[in-house]
């Protein structure tokens, strides 16, 4: 296991390499940390080795240490994955930039930030997204926004929040896995969640043509899980 050369931000925890997702994925590597916003020091970004943006230097302490916290998880993968010192750079369409024979996606939430990666030959697309748990009423008023209307029929009265929350995360994932493949923008609307079960495995079909090989019916695989609060979904292609 390569070693970890830069130092960590001081608003960060130590690296956890683990799968913490029900399906193995074969060749990929994914990464975690905490991180606290309150904890943000001046120097973080020069201390661990990574470039901040003008933009980024204008913005909240809060984006700041998500942003810093997700490299730092994908320069941490990355090295994992074959040993490279890379930092994705983030593109003009703000998508994290990935080397070339790589497929990779960040994410970040309320306190926590993750990365996954793999080869290109092992997956084509991935992914990943985290969600804090929606709570009840404001799941309920949610719901007709983010569910499309056979979904509404489908969700069970008892399990409004999750189903809101999962939704919406899963159709997040797959727009990361599919956007670098087909470069197209889509939307909620343009995809279903099928079925989905407690052993955290989903099913989505997408209502739209974004290519000729990702079109209208083609379904997909996903997964998830639940961890206290935090809400974890992974579509890889």
């Amino acid at each position: 296991m390569p070693t970890m050369t830069q130092p960590l931000p001081i608003c960060c925890s130590d690296l956890q390499r683990h799968w913490p997702l029900p399906q193995p994925l074969p060749g990929a590597v994914l990464v975690s940390c905490r991180f606290d916003p309150a904890s943000l020091a001046s120097d973080d970004f020069q201390r661990s080795g990574i470039a901040q943006t003008s933009s980024l230097q204008r913005s909240v302490a809060k984006r700041q240490a998500e942003f810093l916290a997700g490299r730092v998880c994908a320069r941490e993968a990355l090295r994992q994955l074959d040993g490279r010192e890379y930092t994705p750079a983030t593109g003009e369409d703000r998508a994290p930039v990935w080397p070339a024979t790589i497929s990779g996606s960040i994410t970040h939430g309320t306190g926590w930030a993750a990365a996954v990666v793999a080869r290109k030959t092992d997956c084509q697309g991935l992914g990943l997204d985290m969600e804090t748990l929606l709570g009840e009423e404001r799941a309920q008023r949610l719901a007709a926004e983010i569910l499309l209307p056979d979904e509404l029929q489908r969700m069970a009265a008892d399990r409004v929040a999750l189903t809101v929350t999962l939704t919406f995360s899963l159709k997040e994932s797959l727009f990361k896995a599919l956007y670098p493949i087909v470069q197209q923008r889509f939307y909620f609307e343009h995809a279903e969640l099928l079925e989905w079960s407690d052993d955290g495995n989903a099913r989505l079909r997408l209502l739209t043509d974004l290519s000729s090989e990702w079109h209208h019916g083609r379904e997909l695989n996903a997964q998830f899980c639940v961890e206290g609060q935090r809400l974890l979904s992974l579509v890889s292609v």
